[in-house]
């Protein structure tokens, strides 16, 4: 993961709403799906008894990482809302899972519910820091944490990465990366008015302490994303035109992978589709649950590999093209 690219991002004035009126005047971008590929993943029983979700997949050397959120399936008692794995893999595709969970929940009220979203930011001395949501343990609220460590197997719960206020509740799902100067970008999910938006904070630190910026994007009315809001991961390869491949979702909570192309301080929006690039397979009862979901981007080879969950119970990926 490359957490240098971009530029200093600073305040602005402008609020989401009006950011959104101003329509790009041409298209600077759009992807079209190649090839999708389901994920597999070998580990043990307190694992491959669990559905997944929030596949967070990165780059390290020759090997593939993956950070994972395992909860229990829907024919089984509902003892957390989830526990957070890890895993390597030579190809991507099929990941060894390591013998025991990575994160945990508890022993702390604050997250003794479940944990949840795993963020993998790897530091230039190789040691990891993990973003995840924390449950309560009445499995009614969720806050951003993080955790630290050598290796994956060996991380420790260090604080409260982003706190929920009054106003915005239930913070969660981060998406961060670092901008040239060594300021923290961090683009995350909250809850106000029923429904779930996308939050920007900036930060001289990897925890903080963040500077609330203007909401970046709004859903729209007569959209597919008219509803619901949800961080995707972020595509920097090319730092003037940075992607976010979000989730959308109608109130029903249908949700589907779509993108948004930001200028280059990701303060203003330059760009974003009009239909959503992936959609679930269709459900056989509108009741089923209807949920593709994105956790990750990585560029390996020139390919742009997007990694998601689909009906919050599998995995797969995606291969895009720029066009």
């Amino acid at each position: 993961m490359n957490l240098s690219e971009g530029k200093s991002i600073s305040p602005d004035s402008v609020t989401g709403d009006e950011k959104e009126r101003v329509e790009p005047t041409r298209q600077i971008v759009d992807f079209n799906v190649e090839e999708l590929q389901d994920i597999v993943l070998d580990g043990p029983p307190r694992f491959t008894s669990r559905d997944l979700m929030s596949p967070f997949v990165w780059k390290a050397g020759k090997r593939y990482g993956i950070m994972v959120r395992a909860v229990p399936s829907h024919d089984q008692e509902k003892t957390d809302t989830g526990e957070i794995w890890a895993g390597w893999s030579d190809d991507g595709v099929s990941f060894k899972m390591l013998d025991r969970p990575a994160i945990v929940a508890g022993p702390d009220a604050q997250d003794a519910g479940g944990v949840e979203d795993p963020t993998v930011v790897q530091r230039e001395d190789g040691s990891y820091v993990v973003y995840f949501t924390g449950v309560s343990s009445d499995m009614t609220h969720g806050e951003m944490f993080y955790a630290v460590g050598a290796s994956l197997d060996r991380l420790q719960k260090t604080g409260v990465a982003l706190a929920s206020t009054k106003s915005m509740g239930n913070t969660k799902e981060a998406t961060i990366g670092q901008t040239a100067d060594g300021h923290w970008r961090l683009f995350y999910e909250y809850a106000a008015d029923g429904a779930s938006r996308i939050g920007l904070a900036i930060g001289t630190n990897i925890d903080g302490p963040w500077t609330e910026q203007p909401t970046p994007f709004m859903p729209r009315e007569d959209g597919w994303d008219n509803w619901h809001l949800s961080t995707g991961p972020m595509l920097m390869d090319d730092p003037d035109c940075p992607v976010m491949f979000y989730n959308g979702a109608t109130v029903d909570a249908r949700w589907r992978i779509g993108w948004v192309a930001f200028q280059r301080d990701c303060l203003s929006v330059a760009d974003r589709c009009v239909q959503p690039l992936l959609t679930p397979p269709p459900v056989a009862d509108r009741t089923d649950t209807d949920i593709a979901f994105a956790a990750s981007v990585i560029v390996d080879d020139g390919q742009i590999w997007l990694y998601y969950s689909l009906e919050d119970r599998r995995l797969s990926r995606a291969l895009l093209r720029r066009t």
